[in-house]
């Protein structure tokens, strides 16, 4: 019996035609703020984004999902009919009862086994782990991953206080987008391996409350809350041995990869870890300077583009690497 392996047959990724530029942007902060002095050209700075995408009005974390799923679906002349599960993943929520894949599932018209998968920033990298498992096994043929990231409301326009503004700065680096990607079962293998890893201990230093409403039973999602300090010396500090011994035990070095994509929250991460594994500018797609942090689709966004680009071709080899708070890390290894 042949063993059956899985490959990525298609990405797409849906990226919201309004753009607000970090100048702008600080421009209304300061305009809506005259008390609090909004520090210009900080912000591009210390994250290097200089341009965001905002999801139209009424579009959620479901509809830019969909938008993308759908995308894949025209252009590479697929119908819904043949994806034997759906798979949502995305740090945004939409709702927390049922599953957001639901949602997608019937918007897009899918009568398939649905379900989420949520590892903040590392989700859809996670989703295709499980989608290739489930593919290797022969429990589905054909895996849709979808997600959609709507996170642009987390950032606050109205301050009390100087010290307001500078905890509220992280969320001024995030962008909304959606994106596709669809697996299949293969004779060759097209995912080639997987790992991740986790350290728990510093999950505190990036997180998303939800909090209870004073005098009431209400709860909702509170300030995204970020320790810059704690964060960036937990980056530092991680043992991400287990990304080059991966690639190694698959007879493979950082240098074979045609394209590596990286989570990119800031430009200095993705610079960081270039230096770390040793990688060729050429290898690299940046994206955080004209998308911003896009969350979990920042990875299928990089590979869409590579893809688009001409820069990564059937055959070539890919690394897609992933950071999330938390905090965990791992990559996905892909013969195009």
């Amino acid at each position: 019996m042949t063993d059956i392996a899985s490959r990525v047959a298609a990405v797409s990724v849906h990226l919201p035609e309004t753009v607000l530029s970090t100048e702008d942007l600080e421009a209304r902060l300061a305009a809506r703020n005259p008390d609090v002095e909004i520090l210009h050209g900080a912000i591009t700075k210390l994250s290097g984004v200089r341009y965001r995408h905002i999801a139209e009005p009424g579009c959620t974390t479901v509809e830019l999902g969909i938008a993308a799923a759908r995308k894949l679906l025209t252009e590479h002349n697929r119908s819904i009919d043949e994806i034997d599960l759906l798979i949502f993943c995305s740090v945004s929520l939409t709702l927390l009862e049922p599953a957001t894949a639901h949602a997608v599932a019937a918007g897009l018209g899918a009568s398939c086994h649905v379900f989420d998968v949520r590892n903040a920033c590392n989700s859809f990298v996670t989703a295709m782990q499980v989608a290739d498992s489930f593919i290797r096994t022969g429990t589905y043929r054909r895996v849709l991953v979808v997600a959609g990231e709507w996170t642009t409301p987390v950032m606050k326009w109205s301050f009390a206080s100087q010290e307001d503004y500078l905890a509220a700065c992280a969320g001024y680096t995030v962008s909304d987008a959606g994106a596709a990607m669809l697996l299949e079962a293969s004779d060759e293998p097209g995912v080639l391996g997987a790992a991740f890893g986790a350290d728990s201990s510093t999950w505190e230093s990036a997180v998303v409350p939800v909090v209870q409403t004073n005098g009431t039973k209400t709860h909702q999602l509170g300030d995204f809350q970020v320790d810059g300090l704690r964060f960036a010396r937990a980056f530092a500090e991680a043992d991400l041995s287990i990304i080059p011994k991966t690639v190694a035990e698959l007879g493979l070095s950082m240098s074979d990869f045609k394209v590596v994509c990286m989570h990119q929250p800031v430009d200095a991460v993705l610079t960081s870890l270039r230096d770390k594994f040793e990688l060729r500018e050429d290898q690299l797609v940046r994206v955080v300077s004209d998308h911003g942090n896009s969350a979990a689709t920042c990875l299928p966004l990089q590979l869409a583009i590579a893809v688009e680009q001409g820069r990564v071709q059937r055959g070539d080899l890919v690394a897609m690497i992933g950071l999330a708070s938390g905090f965990s890390y791992g990559v996905v290894v892909l013969k195009w």
